[in-house]
């Protein structure tokens, strides 16, 4: 298929894609400005730092499986992360042109939905210590970091394979994604900031012109990921005979049409 016959064919899958992340960059980067900023009513609430970033670690853990579990995140698979197709073109789940224009919504839909906090929230949002949701390296240094966005985001695209494999854990899989991000947010955001996403750390840094170890946050996520893709294609012998599909979707429901491995419904 060409890239012309993909755009006209896929173009509301990779346009739902772009709203998914731009809806949860959107959510991420003001709940950051209500727990964060000194001038919000709830930063004075909770004067106990570590409370607040638990509160808000499990708002965007909540936020990412509600996208997950949302009729638009069933029609496009829910990527919402350059990186998580990447490991999905390496098992070979999803078409390149699709891969592509997938990636490019993720691009355009994170700094989407930054920008309109930006709008909305003004210097609040992109002066400190807020900066505009930026990831940067801990006191610890970037190539600490590196390896904490590496494997983080290993046993992200681990997670993800485990559970889409199984037709009994597959509807949970939205979930298991959401707590393992909330704990990560909990636990590792101090080393690294726990992106696991190059297109929510380029949506921060472009409006912050702030590209200070931005290859941490490019290469370790797809490295990760890409690992976790390699151990399961030299295993795949043994899970293609468990797995009940081969696909690129987080979900898979029976009504909905795939474009990663053209399942199309029945219609009487």
């Amino acid at each position: 298929m060409t890239a012309k016959q993909s755009l006209r064919t896929n173009w509301p899958e990779y346009l739902i894609e772009g709203c998914l992340i731009a809806a949860f960059m959107f959510s991420v980067c003001l709940l950051i400005v209500v727990f964060d900023s000194p001038h919000s009513a709830a930063y004075r609430v909770i004067p106990n730092g570590m409370s607040r970033l638990v509160i808000l670690a499990s708002a965007i853990g909540l936020i990412a499986t509600l996208l997950i579990q949302s009729p638009w995140g069933k029609r496009s698979g829910a990527h919402l992360n350059p990186a998580v197709t990447i490991a999905f073109l390496r098992l070979r789940r999803v078409q390149p042109w699709n891969a592509l224009f997938y990636i490019l919504a993720h691009l355009l839909g994170a700094c989407t939905g930054v920008l309109c906090i930006l709008l909305i929230a003004g210097s609040t949002f992109s002066e400190p210590p807020i900066l505009c949701a930026i990831t940067v390296p801990g006191s610890a240094g970037a190539f600490l970091a590196f390896l904490a966005e590496t494997g983080i985001s290993m046993l992200l695209m681990a997670l993800i394979l485990f559970f889409i494999r199984s037709p009994r854990r597959a509807p949970f899989t939205g979930v298991a994604i959401g707590i393992l991000i909330a704990t990560f947010i909990a636990v590792e955001s101090p080393v690294s900031g726990t992106s696991m996403n190059p297109a929510r750390t380029l949506a921060s840094a472009f409006p912050s012109h702030m590209w200070n170890h931005i290859w941490v946050y490019l290469c370790g996520p797809v490295l990760g990921m890409l690992i976790a893709a390699e151990v399961e294609r030299r295993c795949s012998p043994v899970i293609e005979r468990r797995s009940a599909f081969n696909c690129a979707k987080l979900l898979h429901p029976n009504n909905v049409r795939c474009i990663h491995c053209g399942f199309e419904p029945l219609h009487d």
